[in-house]
C-alpha cells in the first residue's frame, strides 16, 4: 500500500484545511485508515482514525473540530479540520492497516505540513 498525503498549508487561527490521502493498491475497503501528527520535539500522536466499517475515533483535543471520512470509490481518506488552533501545527501523516482497527499504523505516507498562525 502506498499513501500520498496532500492539502497542508499555512492558515490563520480559526481557519480550515482539508487534508487528503490517496492510496494505491487493491482492497482499499479492507483498510482501516488514520491521520497522525508530529510536532517538532514531540511524539507522533494519533489524531483520527476510521475503520473498515466506518467507526471513527478522535483524540480529545480535536473532537468537534476535525472530521475524518473515507471514499472507497476513490481510494481516499480525508481529514476536514475546522477552527484550527496554533497548537494544531504539525506534520500530518496518513496511515493504513488491513483489518478493523482504530489504531492503524502498518503503512505510512509522507507527511504534509500544517501551520496555524495566531
Amino acid at each position: 500500500v502506498q499513501l500520498q498525503a496532500s492539502g497542508g498549508g499555512l492558515v490563520q487561527a480559526g481557519g480550515s484545511l482539508r487534508l487528503s490521502c490517496a492510496a494505491s493498491g487493491s482492497r482499499f475497503n479492507m483498510l482501516s485508515l488514520g491521520w497522525y501528527r508530529q510536532a517538532p520535539g514531540k511524539e507522533r500522536d494519533l489524531v483520527a482514525s476510521i475503520t473498515t466499517g466506518g467507526i471513527t475515533r478522535y483524540t480529545p483535543s480535536v473532537k468537534g473540530r476535525f472530521t475524518i471520512s473515507r471514499d472507497n470509490a476513490k481510494n481516499a481518506v480525508y481529514l476536514q479540520m475546522n477552527s484550527l488552533k496554533p497548537e494544531d501545527t504539525a506534520v500530518y501523516l496518513c496511515s493504513a492497516e488491513y483489518g478493523a482497527t482504530t489504531v492503524p499504523y502498518g503503512y505510512w505516507g509522507q507527511g504534509t505540513q500544517v501551520t496555524v498562525s495566531s
